[in-house]
């Protein structure tokens, strides 16, 4: 291995903690969160989002990844009970939710249409993995909600903060793609 290409990999190293420390940051400044979790943050997620449109998906999922490990021990620091029901929630739940955001280098093109189309593709993934988690595992491991709410439950409470996370995302994004700086120390 060349000395310019493992200089190059241990950037992109570099860029994936920082990016990743970012989030968690800016995850644990929650103007508001819901009774369950669900923050809503100063957007915590444009980090991630912003990796995967300079490096790609790859790159921006394991950030993610990493994002989510540090966003569950942040949940469990900061909220009054355990956000943890099963092992496969919280893979899921974290490290899963938090990569898709990676997706979002798929619309690699550095314009404000694709990064925010790519924005609402990353986070629309997010919120179905949720919505999952809260139809499937909430409901049968804790039987809540009541049943009448089984459906509708997990679709209201994780859009309610998504949608408002989405906006804010997607207006840092597109401030960051309009001046340029998914080119800074390429």
């Amino acid at each position: 291995m060349t000395e310019s290409k493992t200089i190059f990999q241990a950037k992109i190293l570099a860029e994936i903690i920082v990016f990743s420390a970012l989030s968690a940051v800016l995850y644990a400044l929650r103007p508001f969160s819901l009774p369950y979790g669900g923050p809503v943050t100063p957007g915590s997620m444009v980090p991630i989002i912003w990796l995967s449109m300079r490096r790609g998906v790859y790159v921006g999922f394991l950030g993610g990844a990493i994002f989510g490990v540090l966003s569950l021990f942040i949940d469990i620091i900061l909220l009054p009970f355990s956000p943890i029901a099963t092992p496969i929630q919280a893979i899921l739940e974290y490290p899963l939710a938090c990569g898709v955001l990676g997706l979002a280098g798929i619309f690699g093109k550095k314009t404000v249409p694709f990064a925010v189309v790519g924005t609402a593709v990353a986070i629309f993934i997010k919120f179905l993995i949720h919505y999952f988690v809260g139809v499937f595992v909430w409901f049968y491991v804790y039987e809540f909600p009541p049943e009448w709410g089984q459906y509708l439950w997990p679709a209201v409470y994780n859009g309610s903060f998504l949608l408002v996370e989405f906006i804010i995302t997607a207006i840092l994004i597109a401030i960051l793609v309009k001046r340029g700086t998914l080119e800074y120390a390429l």
